[in-house]
């Protein structure tokens, strides 16, 4: 069935095309990504069964359907780069290898692929780790469009330190031809979304930043370009925020409510650790800029995960609800890890909650309420969407601790002084009015208010 629906699109669907005039996500992107689930396992067949899945809720918004590291590889299992075989073409860049999406054959990449998803009203994403193969390098392969060689392109002492394809890309125009000819490619393929890896933190290079970025721009399609991984440097934050419209702001995040670290290192990253992080890059959260708290580990994390045995996801439901509600309210992009053919219940109600989704998707202001020193380990933020006639004032409540908790505070105290009502998000329940509020909380669990006069 999935294979002719495949082929009836290729024949009804043209890739589509975006103006390069449009805003670049305006608002933050919602998806799905296969790593959390996946690894770099991920084959045609399986990513378009998650996709019909996603296409089901893409009335809710979803609308990214992103294909993680490893799409180019023969042996994605094997334990290094000599055995995981990269597929390249004739010009050095990476192409999907045909035995795992067997409609990349006979030089189609991705176009086919991008084509089914857009038939199916969703955008298409990829990933890649920033540079140029080595395998390229080594063979000195002729880059597309220039007369440079990739040996022009490659900076061959700048290696990624967790992953030994690449080299780096020299900032010369044989660096910039170079990344040139990777997005042509791409925007012929149907592109949406670019995922860019080993660029944002361990190491920060704004030099490679600016060349996708510039890249993109020049190829007339409009693709998000999405920075990895984090902790993207704060202090780079109006540099950063102009050249991509979303990046990291934590290493990568999985399912755990706090995880241990070796000192200097936030690998992985706990729900615990996403409050610091997303109240620091707050200012910078707009139309088109938006700080990525990454990847929702919810579901079940198999065949493959990019991280840990294959399981269901280790969060409770109350910290699936609390990681939810902040991501919501904090107006992070919202990607789900899940492996969506195989979706539970409590997820699913999660990606179909309208309120905490428009919340995510149209508040213009969001920020972390300061509260007195008796009010630890509780955390409260605020947040408002404009309407044309009135604005719709939000509170959520987040037990940090690992103790139930009462939380009781003066509207006052939170900023909205005056006496209100109060509409509790999850289960549409309404608070007498008064000038105070009082809510119990279980360890790691969350509360979200309307707040109205």
């Amino acid at each position: 069935m999935l294979r002719r629906l495949f082929f009836l699109v290729l024949i009804f669907f043209p890739v589509a095309a975006a103006s390069p005039a449009q805003t670049l996500a305006p608002t933050p992107p919602m998806g799905w990504n296969s790593w959390d689930a996946y690894g770099f396992t991920i084959d045609e067949v399986g990513y378009m069964e998650n996709v019909l899945a996603l296409a089901s809720l893409k009335q809710y918004g979803w609308q990214y359907a992103v294909i993680d590291e490893g799409w180019y590889m023969q042996n994605p299992l094997g334990d290094k780069l000599e055995t995981r075989k990269y597929v390249l073409n004739a010009n050095g860049l990476l192409i999907p290898d045909k035995n795992r999406f067997t409609s990349a054959a006979n030089g189609a990449g991705f176009r086919p692929l991008s084509t089914f998803v857009h038939g199916k009203g969703l955008k298409f994403g990829i990933h890649i780790v920033r540079g140029i193969p080595k395998q390229a390098v080594r063979d000195n392969l002729p880059i597309e469009g220039s007369s440079f060689h990739a040996a022009d392109a490659a900076d061959t002492t700048d290696l990624c330190p967790w992953d030994d394809g690449n080299y780096g890309v020299r900032d010369t125009p044989a660096g910039q031809a170079y990344y040139d000819s990777m997005m042509r490619l791409y925007a012929s393929w149907g592109v949406d979304y670019v995922k860019v890896d080993c660029i944002a933190a361990h190491p920060y290079l704004p030099q490679e930043i600016r060349m996708i970025s510039d890249a993109i721009k020049k190829t007339g399609r409009a693709m998000v370009l999405s920075l990895s991984p984090g902790p993207a440097p704060i202090e780079r934050g109006d540099e950063i925020s102009g050249l991509a419209q979303m990046w990291r702001i934590s290493d990568d995040h999985w399912d755990g409510w706090t995880f241990p670290h070796t000192p200097g290192s936030d690998f992985p990253s706990g729900v615990l650790q996403a409050f610091g992080k997303l109240g620091e890059w707050q200012t910078y959260a707009k139309p088109g800029s938006w700080p990525d708290a990454d990847m929702l580990p919810w579901g079940e994390l198999r065949p493959h995960p990019g991280w840990g045995e294959p399981r269901h996801t280790r969060l409770t439901e109350e910290e699936q609800k609390t990681e939810f509600t902040l991501w919501a309210i904090a107006r992070s992009p919202l990607i789900v890890g899940a492996n969506l053919t195989m979706l539970d219940d409590y997820s699913k109600s999660l990606m179909t909650n309208k309120d905490l989704i428009s919340l995510n998707q149209n508040a213009r202001i969001a920020l972390q309420v300061d509260l007195p020193r008796e009010f630890n380990p509780v955390r409260v933020w605020e947040s408002q969407i404009d309407f044309q006639n009135h604005s719709r004032t939000y509170f959520a409540f987040f037990n940090l601790g690992d103790k139930p908790m009462t939380v009781h505070a003066t509207w006052a105290q939170l900023g909205f002084p005056g006496k209100h009502t109060a509409r509790n998000i999850w289960d549409g329940s309404k608070m007498k009015p008064a000038d105070s509020i009082e809510i119990t909380l279980a360890a790691h669990a969350s509360a979200l208010y309307e707040a109205m006069y």
